[in-house]
């Protein structure tokens, strides 16, 4: 039934129900109308609108479900559908709707996976030239400067020599820029070695605490489910440092039934729920990529805990 003999149907219901009752009731309207009469023509008009706004809004209730989802939706949290049973336009107004989310939900899973790859290749690329031109370079430069310090006299050779020390914090903060860009110890060492260099790196560069707990018997995974993972973890510490206040993190990767779980807690000040910005929703995004899950909620006692669900295998949207 369409939406339109729906209404139909249940205002015809009201009123052939008030048309009965008074062909049938008791009741006459004199001229003029007396007090007794006004009352109950009163009260059954109140009848009548209060039963056609219930009729009515049970009969719109699917299109009130529709107009929150609607507004609500977010395609990187998949699933969210409603249930469409029966016919009429409604229903079919519903399973329309359900439909074009799914075709959204796996348009955005696949735009995201290009924007990602090719952001990861960009990564690599800069990661490379800085290794090779300037990271070179600056090597370069440095054994420059130690020759010129070891032939120069005495006023020289303290300017040189900190020039040198200079030149290596440089030249150390260049090779930290190439870990963070491509981190070659995820390709030769594996997820594990790379979260350890990670969090030894970022103990070393806030001061706080980090404990890793790490499972011992952690399937293989796929190439770009580590380096979700890798990522993943990278900018809940990077949250972390610059936002939670914290003093000691947890970062712990273990083994779930069909996959692997990442958890990164800290025991900050928290995290809004409403508020998400790019970060967050950049490891929405690369856990879309892998047919993974993000949740992130208030830690056990405090701060904020961040868990990715990765699978074996990437489920195809």
């Amino acid at each position: 039934m369409s939406l339109f003999w729906r209404i139909f149907a249940l205002n015809a219901v009201v009123l052939g129900t008030a048309t009965a009752l008074l062909l049938w009731a008791p009741v006459t309207v004199s001229v003029p109308v007396l007090l007794t009469e006004a009352v109950i023509l009163v009260g059954g008009l109140v009848v009548m609108l209060v039963a056609n706004a219930a009729l009515l809004r049970f009969g719109l209730a699917p299109l009130d479900r529709l107009t929150k989802l609607m507004t609500t939706v977010d395609l990187l949290r998949p699933g969210q559908r409603l249930p469409a049973s029966g016919g009429g336009g409604v229903a079919e107004l519903i399973r329309t709707f359900n439909a074009m989310l799914e075709r959204l939900e796996q348009e955005r899973a696949a735009s995201s996976a290009r924007a990602l790859l090719a952001q990861e290749g960009e990564r690599r690329r800069i990661a490379q030239e800085l290794h090779d031109e300037v990271g070179q370079s600056m090597t370069a430069i440095l054994l420059g400067l130690k020759r010129s310090a070891d032939d120069a006299p005495e006023p020289l050779r303290k300017e040189l020599q900190e020039l040198q020390e200079i030149t290596r914090e440089s030249l150390d903060e260049v090779r930290r820029l190439v870990r963070r860009l491509r981190p070659g110890v995820l390709d030769d060492l594996g997820l594990a070695s790379a979260l350890t260099s990670l969090s030894e790196d970022f103990a070393t560069h806030t001061g706080l605490l980090v404990t890793r707990r790490f499972d011992a018997d952690l399937p293989a995974l796929a190439p770009e489910t580590e380096l979700v993972l890798y990522r993943v973890a990278q900018e809940s510490l990077t949250n972390v440092a610059r936002h939670a206040d914290a003093g000691r993190v947890t970062v712990a990767l273990r083994r779930a039934d069909d996959g692997v779980v990442l958890t990164v807690t800290d025991d900050g000040s928290g995290i809004e729920a409403p508020r998400e910005g790019a970060g967050i929703r950049g490891m929405r995004e690369r856990a879309l990529l892998v047919g993974g899950t993000l949740e992130i909620t208030p830690a056990p006692r405090a701060g904020t805990r961040v868990q990715l669900t990765a699978p074996l295998a990437r489920k195809q949207p």
